[in-house]
């Protein structure tokens, strides 16, 4: 067998892999759209404490959705050898890395502006959704049973909120961290002060902090994977000319 051959076969069967995945995750991002309640059921405790900052389900969808482009682009153009399919592959991979590698340089050289930047983010959000039923209401429940904290920062991130403009109180939470229904007291602002119940961030933070390394590792070994696949995509794609 050529290395040709051996290296489209591989192509095939790599991206054949990534393309039944992006698959799962476009399915799994469509549940979770559309039943949030029962994929928090089953995985509360991680789901809410990390995923709460993004709209779970839609960046599952999106990240399903390249990753079933990309295998579709690199499966079909190693098959059928095509050099249009195999550019648009590398293309695309090439765009990924980039921006992958300058979010995290951002990350690296920006780190407070960036938790600045998520704290605001996730304070609008809790002003904004918190108390409506949807996924963020039963996150953020979930997270400040789980970890005994209240909102973002302290109960002041639902400070004229659209909860405390319904309820006229603060989430239970905020005034006992070891209850876990919004029914059992009414929170007032004088209760909250009072409880000074810490904010959630810190701790979702020092979370992040400790699996830093797997994420690196998981972060370096995706690009490796990224790296590889550009080189025998452009190796298949320069090899065409000559047969």
């Amino acid at each position: 067998m050529s290395c040709f051959t051996f290296l489209k076969v591989m192509m095939i069967l790599f991206n054949l892999a990534i393309f039944l995945g992006g698959a799962t995750l476009l399915g799994i991002g469509i549940w979770v759209t559309v039943d949030s309640k029962s994929f928090l059921d089953i995985f509360g405790a991680i789901s809410a404490s990390v995923l709460q900052f993004v709209h779970v389900g839609y960046l599952l969808i999106a990240i399903g959705a390249v990753l079933f482009l990309l295998g579709f682009l690199g499966c079909c153009g190693a098959q059928k050898e095509s050099k249009c399919l195999l550019i648009m592959f590398f293309s695309i991979i090439l765009i990924i890395f980039i921006i992958e590698v300058a979010g995290a340089v951002v990350a690296l050289v920006y780190t407070s502006l960036a938790e600045t930047i998520l704290q605001a983010t996730v304070a609008k959000l809790l002003k904004d959704d918190y108390g409506k039923p949807n996924p963020v209401t039963e996150a953020w429940n979930i997270t400040m049973t789980e970890l005994k904290c209240c909102g973002l920062s302290n109960y002041t991130d639902f400070s004229d909120s659209y909860f405390y403009k319904k309820t006229n109180s603060y989430p239970g939470q905020c005034c006992n961290s070891s209850i876990s229904s919004l029914s059992d007291i009414t929170c007032n602002e004088t209760l909250a002060a009072r409880f000074e119940v810490k904010g959630c961030f810190p701790q979702m933070l020092s979370e992040i902090r400790k699996n830093a390394a797997v994420v690196g590792g998981v972060a370096a070994g995706i690009g490796a994977l990224e790296i590889a696949a550009m080189v025998v995509a452009m190796y298949l794609y320069c090899k065409m000319d000559e047969k």
